[in-house]
């Protein structure tokens, strides 16, 4: 039997997570969308939420932005204790190691950000904290590469 996925509490990213299984991972056309999920750092349960990405070469990046709030996302947290994900794009979903963005990467990679979805710049316009920037790597993607702890940049 597999393992129960809760999904954000939040009601708005709840009803986006269900549009998004509703639709085979297409709920807002012209927007890129995927599933993460994480393993809560204290439940150990699975937890699920949606979020905006751009592509870098065979790689996703998202921004824990919590819409410009004070403090990091709870998947961002997450992710940080346990980088291995599971990544959803489309109906595709897949095992994947998340990592925040290497400080190297971050200027370019925030622009791709901003291009993919302007509100961004907004959000960080109304926080103190630096958003920080994650990059997914599905399995087999980071595979081809050596494998690179969290805090540690590309190699």
């Amino acid at each position: 039997m597999a393992e129960e996925i809760t999904d954000s509490p939040a009601p708005w990213v709840a009803d986006h997570i269900r549009r998004f299984v509703e639709t085979g991972g297409n709920p807002r056309p012209g927007t890129n969308d995927l599933l993460l999920t994480t393993r809560g750092r204290r439940s150990g349960k699975l937890r699920r939420t949606a979020l905006v990405y751009a592509t870098d070469a065979d790689r996703y990046v998202v921004a824990a932005s919590n819409a410009g709030a004070d403090r990091n996302p709870a998947w961002y947290l997450n992710l940080v204790a346990d980088p291995d994900v599971t990544v959803q794009v489309g109906a595709l979903s897949r095992p994947a190691r998340a990592y925040p963005a290497p400080a190297a990467e971050r200027s370019r990679l925030w622009q791709l950000m901003i291009t993919t979805m302007p509100s961004y710049q907004d959000y960080q316009n109304t926080t103190t904290r630096e958003i920080p920037l994650v990059i997914i790597e599905p399995s087999g993607a980071h595979a081809r590469r050596r494998d690179r702890p969290m805090t540690s940049g590309r190699r």
